[in-house]
């Protein structure tokens, strides 16, 4: 498995963070999409739409498959900072350490719960 950050993703989550689109308390184990969440996002903004709700790739993994796009951090609508923990939580447990980084600078700038 060939993990590697994901530009289009860490660009975008920077993006939502920086107007604000983000969730600072959420249950990601709720929060996160559903297949069927997935499945539309698809079918609504194709899979460029859906690679930048991830923070990695997996280069061995087809571009046109779901299991290509990994460490999801949002709800296709707002960075959740539970997406991000989890993200940094099993890069960690994985030792994809670029990811790991990634997901920790992200953090940093969302605001922690009041």
């Amino acid at each position: 498995m060939a993990i590697q950050p994901n530009p289009a993703g860490i660009d975008y989550a920077s993006e939502l963070i920086e107007k604000n689109q983000y969730v600072k308390d959420s249950d990601w184990s709720q929060a996160q999409p559903s297949p069927q969440d997935e499945n539309d996002q698809l079918q609504r903004h194709g899979w460029a739409g859906f690679a930048q709700w991830h923070l990695a790739i997996d280069t061995d993994e087809n571009e046109q498959t779901k299991g290509r796009y990994k460490f999801p951090y949002g709800d296709f609508r707002r960075v959740h900072r539970s997406g991000l923990i989890a993200a940094k939580q099993r890069a960690g447990e994985w030792d994809y350490d670029e990811v790991r980084k990634v997901a920790d600078r992200l953090l940093e700038k969302v605001p922690e719960p009041d």
